[in-house]
């Protein structure tokens, strides 16, 4: 009876997966067609042959290896950088046991919920006071602070369960504050932190309004803008606009195909826990 019931589930999974992927196999066919192609049979006719002119002419167009340069260096940052800081701020809040911790948290849960637009001009005119507008260096500053909130309310909820036994036990031995966070803190919570760092990534990847914003040179812009700005100019044909949509979001497939491994690892030692 048991591999009975498992069967509609299985299906029902099959069929959200081919929802889930047929989306982007309809967008990776079309992104290799020629125009003629795509007019006279449609968007879900298969191609007669790879027509990459589509691909190169968008690449080309945008300078798409130097805003994939920027996306990248701005979310590997980012993520790097939140978990850094959330990792600080949740020992300090979970283990630490500052006074006032359940404000300190609600303030983080706030931040975490507050809507970027209510952020554009505060960040825009922070920045151009203290010289940091268009430059990257001032999207990795926000979307830090900005990623961090949540990393903070999510590791201080598993380090106020940290066993207190075995920070005495290091203290006794002589541990400082610095050495039970590195040598302690931060290996039982890796796989944690591991899940954190893949979602910022993709989280910043995917950041559009803030990019905009602040990264108005064409030597700085990210992906996503870069993509958006040229749809705007209504410059692209049908072919040419799958082919965008294809090298924009096959650098973060690819990113979470390759640190697929550490989030399932991540979120099963989470489960056990």
């Amino acid at each position: 009876m048991t591999a009975v019931r498992r069967y509609p589930v299985l299906a029902a999974l099959f069929i959200g997966a081919v929802f889930m992927v047929l989306p982007f196999l309809i967008v990776a066919v079309n992104a290799v067609k020629s125009p003629a192609e795509y007019s006279a049979n449609g968007p879900l006719s298969l191609p007669d042959g790879l027509y990459l002119d589509g691909l190169k002419d968008f690449w080309e167009r945008v300078d798409f290896g130097q805003k994939l340069v920027n996306s990248v260096l701005i979310s590997g940052a980012v993520a790097v950088g939140a978990v850094v800081l959330s990792v600080l701020n949740a020992y300090a809040i979970g283990i630490g046991r500052i006074k006032g911790r359940p404000w300190v948290l609600a303030f983080f849960v706030l931040a975490n919920m507050l809507p970027q637009e209510a952020l554009v001009y505060p960040v825009y005119y922070l920045s151009k006071e203290a010289g940091l507008y268009d430059t990257r260096l001032s999207v990795i500053i926000v979307f830090v602070v900005i990623q961090s909130a949540f990393g903070t309310y999510l590791l201080s909820s598993i380090l106020g369960q940290f066993p207190r036994e075995i920070i005495e036990a290091a203290q006794i031995d002589g541990a400082n504050k610095w050495q039970v966070l590195w040598r302690i803190v931060v290996p039982v919570s890796r796989p944690t932190m591991g899940v954190l760092m893949v979602l910022f990534f993709i989280w910043t990847w995917n950041e559009f309004l803030l990019p905009l914003v602040m990264l108005i040179s064409n030597d700085n812009q990210t992906v996503s803008v870069a993509l958006g700005v040229l749809q705007g100019q209504r410059l692209m044909d049908a072919t040419m606009t799958n082919a965008a949509a294809l090298l924009g979001v096959l650098p973060a497939i690819v990113f979470f195909l390759v640190f697929q491994r550490t989030l399932t690892r991540g979120i099963a030692v989470g489960a056990v826990k």
